[in-house]
């Protein structure tokens, strides 16, 4: 199992080394994203009928701490094909977001019935695309209560000031 993982990776990234990562940088973030997991999703679609089996192996004990890291050097390579290079704390809530989508698509892929996994496919986009909505909204949020918090901080600082003056 571990082969396996280890050697689906070393594709993907073949594949974004030998010209698919020059079609990716014409795309949406969201896109690039989806694609880059969908490539790698579609790996497993020969195993389909074994890959139940495959979870259970990587969910025993003794390999939940391989399978842990195999799955967040996926993630981090997905990241950086991406183009992605930022190392501040938004670099381990993207990681911990894609492989939480990452996984959630390989197992509603195990129940997909669509053809060519289409179902699949769009499930991974509309995640991704949810994921980084919600992201935005957050630092628009974060930057709007900075804002804020400064404008009425300001305004009670010279308050204070005068009070304090007289």
């Amino acid at each position: 199992m571990q082969f396996f993982m280890d050697d689906c990776l070393q594709q993907l990234m073949d594949r974004v080394d030998a010209g698919e990562g020059e079609l990716l940088k014409n795309l949406m973030l969201t896109e690039r994203l989806s694609r880059l997991v969908r490539m790698r999703l579609e790996m497993q679609t020969p195993y389909i009928s074994k890959w139940p089996q495959a979870l259970s192996i990587q969910s025993q004990p003794a390999n939940v701490s391989t399978s842990l890291k195999q799955r967040a050097v996926l993630v981090d390579e997905i990241w950086h094909a991406a183009g992605d290079s930022g190392s501040d704390i938004d670099w381990y809530v993207k990681r911990t977001v894609l492989g939480g989508i990452y996984s959630a698509s390989e197992v509603y892929m195990l129940t997909d019935n669509s053809p060519e996994f289409h179902d699949t496919w769009t499930f991974v986009n509309r995640r991704i695309k949810d994921a980084l909505d919600l992201q935005k909204s957050y630092k628009e949020v974060a930057y709007l209560t900075e804002t804020l918090g400064a404008g009425i901080g300001g305004s009670i600082q010279g308050v204070l000031n005068k009070v304090f003056q007289k």
